[in-house]
């Protein structure tokens, strides 16, 4: 192994969960955690400043889903490994994860050897997934299914989770510094583009897309 640690950035909105994986990796010799944020956004932030080789990111957050953000990371700091973790073994966040970038897939139960297993291969540039989501990876890849949120943008993707988290269009665009005239045609274009008549389709919609919880 090199004797350079795998330097490491922690996003998770639980703060024990993060203490935990963070004491984990912190035993390693091997390993460095930079920092620990709570969000999306921050995640993306604290990444383009100080570069880390992998984030470890929870795939459900507030305001800025993982999902999101790992597409957004990846922008701004291309040579970063991502390692999600989540709860859910639904098919449809490890697909939605993975096609934004991410290099492995971990489930919050696995053991502690798994998590720095999955940290290695991850920082190396293999792949990891947590065993119990691998078959639904595969039949979801099977069925090669098309989705509907590819037809929205990165903004639009990130209106729909704040609309789908019941914020109202002057909280969204306070949240994402746009004016509310902005915010309103976003959503118009949404339900559009996605077919959609009510509030009430759109947060389904998120549902299963894995933009909210």
């Amino acid at each position: 192994m090199s004797a350079k640690p795998t330097t490491l950035l922690l996003a998770d909105d639980h703060a024990v969960v993060r203490r935990g994986f963070s004491m984990i990796l912190a035993a390693q010799w091997d390993m460095q955690v930079l920092a620990e944020v709570s969000n999306g956004r921050e995640a993306v932030e604290k990444a383009e400043e100080l570069q880390p080789d992998v984030v470890v990111m929870d795939v459900t957050m507030p305001e800025l889903n993982g999902i999101e953000a790992t597409r957004r990371l990846l922008k701004v700091s291309p040579r970063t490994r991502v390692l999600a973790l989540s709860m859910h073994k639904d098919s449809v966040y490890v697909r939605e994860i993975l096609r934004a970038g991410a290099k492995g897939y971990l489930l919050k139960d696995s053991s502690e050897a798994d998590f720095l297993k999955a940290v290695r291969a991850v920082a190396m540039g293999k792949g990891y997934l947590s065993p119990e989501v691998a078959d639904a990876v595969l039949d979801d890849y099977r069925k090669h299914v098309t989705n509907p949120i590819d037809l929205l943008s990165t903004r639009e993707r990130e209106v729909l989770q704040m609309i789908a988290e019941s914020k109202t269009n002057k909280d969204i665009a306070n949240a994402l510094n746009l004016s509310v005239y902005t915010v309103e045609a976003h959503r118009g274009r949404i339900m559009e583009k996605l077919n959609m008549h009510s509030v009430g389709e759109l947060v389904r919609f998120a549902l299963r897309n894995g933009l909210i919880d």
